[in-house]
């Protein structure tokens, strides 16, 4: 376990230490290198700032229907005393949350196509990821076509956030509290897992190019406002819930071999919206497991 919260505690870090740290800062270096190519060739949304008048409101819900499904737990296989201080000795991997009447909290739903309206105004919320008793919080990230994302851990052991997708970048948080921001320069969908030894952490992040993106709350609902009249279409997009099986991986500290979960495809639905000026558009989203 790491409890060193200052940099002159690096002095005492122990060789495998030293090595792995040299391994993170190769692999931060290599996933700079990757982002910045992406931003020199890849193409732009296009989306423009304007003056939206007479906006109007989609909103809704995503709720579940039919028989829940069974969910697997992981078992928590390190730091148990970071990990879990009340000995449940299993996580839930966070893929599915139904509420009491039936709302599916972490949905995404945004608009599939638009080229110009409001301001970016995603929740600050989204934006900011914690570390936080060996999960990431939010599950659910939100960050703005070339925005930054701002990272730390609330945890004194070592964390990573490893991404996959549209951006690539591996970062190490050996220290507690200290915050880094990485710029998200390419819109799309993101993975996030941690390579340090908790195989069970695991996060989706959408890089949006236009600010009509919302996540569902407990009860299900959305709203996205501000939106220009039009005809649209309404995408509700969820990570899906079913574990696949497993994948085996190393922990960058212990160079031990691990095995994390392998997640099922994600899962969209769509439906057709008219926005008047200054009227709301009820989009209601109903899924299921078949």
């Amino acid at each position: 376990m790491v409890t060193c919260s200052s940099l002159s505690a690096a002095i005492t870090i122990a060789p495998k230490w030293v090595r792995m740290l040299r391994a993170a800062a190769v692999a931060i270096s290599v996933g700079m290198l990757l982002t910045g190519v992406g931003k020199a060739t890849g193409q732009s949304s296009g989306y423009q700032v304007v003056s939206v008048a007479n906006g109007g409101i989609i909103k809704g819900t995503v709720k579940w229907s039919g028989p829940e499904p069974h969910l697997s737990s992981f078992p928590i296989t390190k730091d148990p005393q970071i990990c879990d201080p009340d000995s449940h000795k299993t996580r839930d991997l966070e893929r599915l949350i139904i509420g009491p009447q039936g709302g599916v909290a972490n949905t995404v739903v945004f608009i599939k196509s638009i080229s110009s309206g409001k301001a970016f105004d995603l929740p600050p919320g989204r934006r900011s990821l914690d570390q936080h008793l060996c999960r990431y919080e939010p599950h659910i990230l939100l960050v703005p076509e070339r925005g930054a994302l701002q990272m730390k851990s609330s945890d004194a052991t070592l964390h990573t956030v490893h991404m996959d997708g549209s951006a690539t970048y591996n970062l190490p948080f050996p220290f507690q509290n200290q915050t880094i921001s990485r710029d998200m320069n390419t819109a799309g969908l993101v993975n996030l897992k941690c390579n340090g030894g908790h195989v069970w952490m695991n996060a989706e992040m959408f890089v949006a190019p236009h600010p009509y993106y919302a996540v569902t709350d407990e009860n299900g609902a959305f709203q996205l406002t501000d939106v220009p009249p039009g005809e649209y279409e309404i995408v509700a997009w969820h990570e899906g819930w079913q574990v696949l099986g497993r994948q085996a991986t190393f922990d960058v500290l212990t160079e031990k071999k691990v095995e994390r979960p392998v997640f099922s495809d994600p899962r969209t639905w769509e439906k057709q919206a008219n926005v008047t000026g200054n009227a709301t558009a009820v989009v209601n989203f109903v899924i299921s497991a078949k």
